[in-house]
């Protein structure tokens, strides 16, 4: 039986899709829930022994004393005792170990295979220098503090009301960005950095010239 939406634990049964293999090579799974003990995990053939916590290792098969604890096909830990099929395998029975490893850069790497140039997707958007793709082309009005918000919004009303954009059909409008912060607001803390933030994202958005 599989757990609640919310993250409530299992009851004692079977737990279907609560288990996450990284790789065919791994020795133990994730649990994606708090499994219960005696709980039958559907598709890794064993039932475990003890609870598991959302998160978490759950051994699949018996692992010796010593022996590699492997997870994403990486050794993170060595059987400090023996650890059971179906066992919590965390701190109390995993620890570090030295051991030979290779630094071969890659070679598992495997080459995507893209779609030929004339079967890819496309749409109609603006290619900016940077390489990014917007969808709407619009100029920004950004203001640095309140006390010009009522002139950023007056400008933006004087392009999109009056008719100059006809003569631009490749702009989609002007709009006006404008906050309540800036007039003596103190040049540094988390506000007058969340505000450059924001700011900068506005003048760095694709969407925007």
């Amino acid at each position: 039986m599989t757990a609640p939406d919310h993250g409530g634990e299992t009851a004692r049964g079977q737990a279907a899709g609560l288990t996450i293999r990284l790789s065919a090579k791994d020795n133990v799974v994730v649990s994606r829930a708090d499994i219960l003990e005696g709980t039958e995990v559907t598709g890794e053939g064993v039932t475990t022994v003890n609870r598991v916590p959302t998160g978490h290792k759950l051994a699949i098969r018996a692992i010796a004393a010593g022996e590699p604890v492997v997870k994403y096909d990486q050794v993170i830990g060595f059987a400090s005792k023996p650890i059971a099929a179906g066992e919590h395998v965390h701190v109390h029975n995993c620890s570090m170990g030295d051991f030979e490893r290779d630094y071969a850069f890659c070679e598992a790497a495997k080459a995507t295979d893209f779609f030929p140039e004339d079967q890819r997707a496309s749409f109609q958007g603006y290619r900016r220098a940077d390489g990014r793709a917007g969808t709407r082309n619009y100029i920004g009005i950004l203001t640095s503090v309140n006390c010009s918000a009522t002139v950023a919004r007056y400008i933006a009303e004087a392009f999109n009301k009056t008719g100059i954009l006809d003569d631009y059909p490749n702009v989609d409008g002007v709009a006006a960005f404008v906050h309540s912060t800036g007039c003596g607001m103190a040049d540094s803390g988390d506000g007058y950095e969340a505000l450059q933030r924001t700011l900068w994202g506005y003048a760095r958005h694709p969407n925007f010239a």
